[in-house]
């Protein structure tokens, strides 16, 4: 829905700059603008790896890798300052230390690194 609400970016503002329907206190300033691009990247790297583990097909050998994926989408996302606003950073920050966290905890389980040499595509090139 937010997706949607940016993609409708011109005509939100039209209708709220409109000084008849009493709208214009609501009008998004550029910043506010900016947090709501910076929200829908995060949030879409996080929908695209639940879609991915809802799938039909999703396996243990992938776990390892996706959380890498989203530990790095995280990291360069924080460092860009300038597409995020400073709550965007913060709450991404948090979400970061809690992806390290059960990743430290993948540490404590052979499953996962059993399944990734056994994966024809991850082998051992993954560990090297």
């Amino acid at each position: 829905m937010l997706k949607v609400f940016l993609e409708l970016k011109e005509y939100v503002i039209k209708f709220t700059d409109s000084s008849l329907n009493g709208l214009a206190d609501y009008m998004l300033s550029d910043n506010e603008w900016e947090a709501v691009e910076g929200l829908v990247s995060a949030l879409k790297i996080l929908k695209d790896a639940t879609e991915f583990f809802s799938s039909n097909s999703p396996n243990i050998s992938a776990v390892i890798p996706a959380m890498d994926a989203i530990n790095k989408a995280f990291a360069t996302e924080i460092i860009d300052e300038r597409e995020l606003c400073a709550p965007l950073r913060y709450a991404l920050s948090v979400g970061k230390k809690t992806l390290n966290k059960y990743y430290s905890l993948s540490d404590d389980s052979h499953i996962y690194r059993i399944a990734m040499v056994l994966h024809p595509s991850f082998k051992l090139t993954y560990f090297q």
